[in-house]
């Protein structure tokens, strides 16, 4: 029965007991007034009946209100409101980042991380662009009181590939031949580029500090002969290992440059890889052959080890003997690599849309950015709309090796290319495309494909970086879980004491950070710099911190940037002008300048070592052997004193001591009393016996012990980091 019927019913039996009651006060009055019942018979007889018509009324009243009741029960109830709908909807999707969580929820930022402050994840690597895991969605959602919606489409929702790739391979018919790209590759100060100096009849060799290629040259050389060959120089020293690499990968022969007086070296067997990799077949030029200590046939046998077969031994690989310095025999070099050449048989498509690959990038004052590139199919010319990385150019002018300009550039040629947007980097492939627009599309395209994968990196560190924080959480809580309170307090406050006693403190209170901005005169130098520094791994010691890094001379933007972190700029065969040395000067801002990658690295170590404190080095002054144990009285206080004689140097009393036994140190502190005889000297020298005790009761004297004595030197460290050379 509907509870609103069984509390109607007991309604109306009160109010029909509280009529019955009052019908009944009402007869017995009538009772004792008998008299006028006879002269108004009316009066007596209607109490009685009007409780009863009443109470019929409201019997009838309730039969009805049953009925209608039980109809209403009868029919298909209605949901009643939820009070979820209440609740604010939010729509969200996986791999949320926070500024779209906000934007969704109709908050700020700080909305969103005030919501995580208390979880696992680490608010420190957490951007507005990081995208959020399933978990912490929700649990922003469930504190804001809020009520989330998946929306699988979000993350299904992919965007079209705008991308330019190369053309199909073109038909033979159409290819023409084409003279071969060669590059020199050999280790440092082998004679590559005295090499190349002598085959173009240059003198790049004595424009280069320090007698270094810094980056990559590319030449087109005319040979008597009428044929042509188009060589890269590439670096030798192993900081340039990416730039080799690149150069491999354009090239169709190497020539691999080997001193005979000096062997295969670590470079030499990098480049042989770099040809490996890039399946390139190698001509040796063996070199310095005039020098006395020369031996080409012992060079010939260590590159067996690297399954480099000369033709003397059986193999494929031509070997020449030649001396760059003297021009020896470099006439037979070029035979060789033309007649390989030929047998390569290589052909290229001068037609169509050009293809080709950026070798060095730069920037000048006057043209702006500036590429040189190798041409590898097609023919470029004036006003081609080119894309190369996350850059695009109309080319407004071209040059060759010289300077001079030229109208057109085709297969195998190296080309100077004017016209750039922004600056592409050294490696990136060049595609010509039909207009600016396509250019623009192609430009925007890859500059979001390559947010998204930054988007996936950073999504990748935060799960990582969450799953050690839970960990480490999980772990403290279970060391914490069978303590008091007051035992949890104690063991947190002694492990953040600790904590401040292990951290280093750099000199003068500065902090273990070097800010440091990077400026490069060409793209591959920049690159190859930046390479030594990913080999940092002394952040332990000193954290080395890349602010900023370019191609040009040094500008205002770089020293201001500079000011704002605290850190130094160092030039790479830049300039830097008056006004703005100037403006650093006054503003506390260090340049360094620098043409030999050797000095700049150096310089960088010499920087970080100044960042770290100073180590305590002990350096012995005289030693003691104790031959007698005994006590003396002062006071109340029995003292400990050991009878001594000095066996090595001199035992001064305002020095440092160390106790050993057995090998072992077991007291380091400094002395109370210094005697010879009965009296107290300051220094007591080799051969002499003396008494003496320490600022430590509580240490007893053995026979056999030795007493140290030393004084304390700060030592300037250095850093461990070892860049590989």
């Amino acid at each position: 029965m509907n509870q609103k019927i069984m509390k109607l019913e007991h309604l109306l039996r009160v109010h029909a007991l509280y009529r019955q009651l009052h019908s009944l006060g009402r007869r017995t009055l009538a009772e004792r007034r008998h008299v006028f019942s006879a002269s108004c018979p009316a009066w007596t007889a209607r109490p009685n009946a009007w409780p009863w018509q009443t109470d019929t009324v409201l019997r009838a009243a309730l039969s009805q209100y049953r009925l209608i009741v039980t109809k209403q029960e009868g029919r298909p109830q209605k949901p009643q409101p939820s009070s979820t709908k209440s609740k604010k909807e939010v729509e969200v999707w996986i791999g949320m980042t926070v500024n779209e969580l906000a934007r969704a929820m109709k908050k700020d930022i700080d909305y969103i991380f005030e919501a995580l402050m208390n979880t696992a994840v680490d608010l420190d690597s957490l951007k507005e662009g990081s995208r959020l895991d399933e978990i912490w969605i929700k649990e922003v959602i469930k504190k804001a009181g809020m009520k989330l919606k998946w929306n699988k489409l979000k993350q299904d929702k992919v965007k079209e590939n705008k991308d330019a790739v190369r053309r199909p391979q073109a038909d033979p018919a159409l290819s023409t031949p084409r003279f071969p790209v060669v590059t020199i590759m050999g280790h440092v100060d082998h004679g590559k580029t005295t090499l190349l100096d002598k085959l173009r009849k240059t003198q790049v060799a004595a424009m280069e500090a320090g007698g270094i290629t810094q980056h990559i040259g590319a030449f087109l050389v005319s040979l008597p002969s009428g044929e042509k060959i188009t060589f890269l120089d590439t670096p030798g020293h192993a900081a340039f290992s990416a730039m080799r690499a690149r150069g491999a990968q354009v090239t169709d022969i190497v020539v691999l440059v080997v001193a005979a007086d000096d062997g295969v070296m670590k470079q030499t067997m990098e480049s042989i890889q770099h040809a490996k990799d890039a399946q390139v077949p190698i001509v040796l030029a063996i070199n310095k052959c005039d020098k006395a200590e020369a031996d080409p046939e012992r060079v010939k046998n260590e590159l067996l080890a690297y399954d480099v077969v000369c033709e003397d031994y059986g193999g494929e690989v031509q070997a020449v003997h030649i001396s760059a310095l003297k021009g020896d025999n470099l006439m037979a070099l070029a035979e060789a690599v033309i007649a390989l050449a030929e047998i390569l048989e290589l052909k290229a498509d001068p037609t169509g849309l050009v293809e080709g690959t950026v070798i060095e990038s730069s920037t000048d004052k006057g043209k702006g950015p500036i590429t040189t590139a190798i041409i590898q199919r097609g023919t470029l010319r004036k006003g081609s709309i080119l894309v190369a990385g996350k850059s695009w150019a109309k080319v407004r002018l071209m040059f060759d090796e010289n300077g001079k300009t030229i109208s057109e550039a085709g297969p195998s040629m190296p080309v100077g290319i004017i016209g750039w947007r922004d600056l592409p980097s050294a490696g990136d492939e060049i595609l010509e495309v039909e207009s600016e627009s396509r250019a623009r599309e192609i430009v925007e395209w890859r500059k979001y494909e390559q947010g998204q994968e930054r988007s996936k990196e950073d999504l990748k560190i935060i799960e990582e970086k969450r799953k050690e924080h839970q960990e480490a959480y999980q772990k403290d809580r279970e060391k914490l879980s069978n303590l008091s309170w007051k035992q949890r307090a104690l063991v947190k406050h002694r492990e953040w004491k600790k904590q401040q006693l292990l951290q280093p403190e750099g000199k003068g209170g500065e902090s273990n950070v070097l800010p440091v901005i990077i400026k490069g005169d060409v793209d591959g130098s920049v690159e190859a710099i930046l390479d030594i520094m990913d080999t940092y791994d002394a952040s332990h010691e000193c954290e080395l911190e890349l602010v900023h890094f370019g191609v040009g001379d040094i500008s205002e933007n770089d020293v201001s940037l500079a000011e704002t972190f605290h850190g130094l700029i160092y030039g790479f065969n830049v300039n830097v002008g008056k006004v703005i040395q100037q403006s650093a000067t006054k503003r506390g801002v260090k340049i360094k300048l620098h043409k030999i990658i050797y000095r700049l690295v150096e310089d960088l170590q010499e920087e970080i070592s100044s960042k770290l404190p100073c180590s305590v080095d002990e350096y012995p002054i005289g030693e003691a052997s104790v031959l007698a144990t005994f006590s003396v009285t002062e006071g109340k206080k029995k003292l400990p004193v050991a009878g001594c004689r000095v066996q090595k140097g001199q035992l001064e009393k305002q020095k440092k001591f160390k106790l050993l036994r057995n090998g072992h140190v077991i007291w380091k502190g400094s002395l109370t009393s210094l005697k010879h005889h009965k009296d107290d000297v300051a220094v007591i020298r080799t051969g002499m016996d003396c008494g003496l005790s320490l600022d430590e009761e509580n240490i007893e004297f053995k026979i056999g012990d030795e007493i140290i004595c030393y004084e304390e030197k700060k030592v300037v460290t250095k850093t461990s980091w070892n860049p590989g050379f």
